[in-house]
């Protein structure tokens, strides 16, 4: 089993061990342990901050995560949320001795709404959060405004404030469910790595404005699928021009008009490709 699947699965094994904890012991009404918030039940789901130090290349870091717990049938929304919802926004103000927090965005995957293709999560998410303090080895307080879309067969607007304090022997924390979060976020594409775009075509004047973007994958991957995400602007979801043949896959966003497609130009777009093999992220900007 390669490295990415073993994380993969233990970061499910993970959530499901917290799931039947959570019917158990009825975790929602427990004290929050060191570095964590209360979980903050809302309506079909509950949210909580969780924080460790993790290993980065030798070095600790300190990370937070955004864990959302969804019940059966109901999802969530990616930073392109796709033909409908809303993305997650994360609002840290009033946080203490904290200089950036960096969100970062687990592989998504698509699922058919009312309104066609949306793009997120189902079940469990953690959105890791690579917290640089002002003053490093001082306590931490993170105070956060998290808004969510929530969808099933109507789509619900959430938001949730949580407050955690990090103190300076944090240790381990919640490090594991982190890092079992982070084994699923896009690392950045490489020139040889897998996978990774090999070419992308803008037509972005005339009647039939669009992408076309030419994937490489790796032998025998499934899965295989591509979104496409802008700070500034939302995105069509890509289309699948055809299935996976040797190690290639080509895929279309087709723009509703030449005023869409006018928008894109000279913007930074983020290409994610997912795989069960992994997943990565290229940033281009098209003219």
């Amino acid at each position: 089993m390669n490295d990415f699947l073993y994380r993969a699965g233990m970061l499910l094994a993970l959530s499901a061990f917290g799931a039947f904890l959570g019917v158990a012991l009825g975790t929602p009404g427990l004290a929050a342990s060191k570095g964590q918030s209360p979980w903050s039940k809302q309506t079909n789901s509950k949210v909580r901050l969780v924080s460790g130090t993790l290993d980065a290349d030798g070095t600790p870091a300190l990370y937070a995560g955004v864990q959302l717990r969804m019940e059966p049938g109901w999802k969530t929304y990616w930073r392109n949320p796709g033909d409908s919802g809303v993305p997650p926004t994360f609002d840290w103000t009033g946080s203490k001795n904290v200089k950036s927090a960096e969100v970062l965005y687990p592989m998504p995957h698509r699922f058919a709404d009312a309104a066609g293709t949306a793009i997120g999560y189902d079940d469990e998410v953690v959105f890791p959060v690579k917290i640089t303090p002002e003053n490093a080895g001082e306590p931490v307080t993170l105070s956060l405004t998290f808004e969510y879309g929530l969808c099933k067969d109507l789509c619900i607007p959430s938001s949730v404030d949580l407050r955690a304090l990090l103190p300076a022997d944090l240790g381990k924390g919640d490090a594991l469910l982190i890092e079992q979060a982070n084994a699923v976020v896009p690392e950045p594409a490489g020139h040889e790595t897998l996978p990774r775009l090999e070419a992308v075509k803008a037509t972005l004047d005339g009647p039939a404005p669009g992408l076309e973007i030419d994937a490489l994958f790796a032998d025998g991957a499934t899965a295989t699928d591509l979104f496409v995400a802008s700070p500034e602007l939302l995105v069509p979801v890509p289309k699948a021009l055809g299935p996976l043949k040797a190690g290639k896959q080509r895929f279309a966003v087709a723009f509703a008009s030449a005023e869409e497609a006018a928008a894109v130009k000279g913007k930074p777009l983020t290409f994610t490709l997912v795989s069960n093999e992994g997943a990565s992220d290229t940033v281009r900007t098209e003219e």
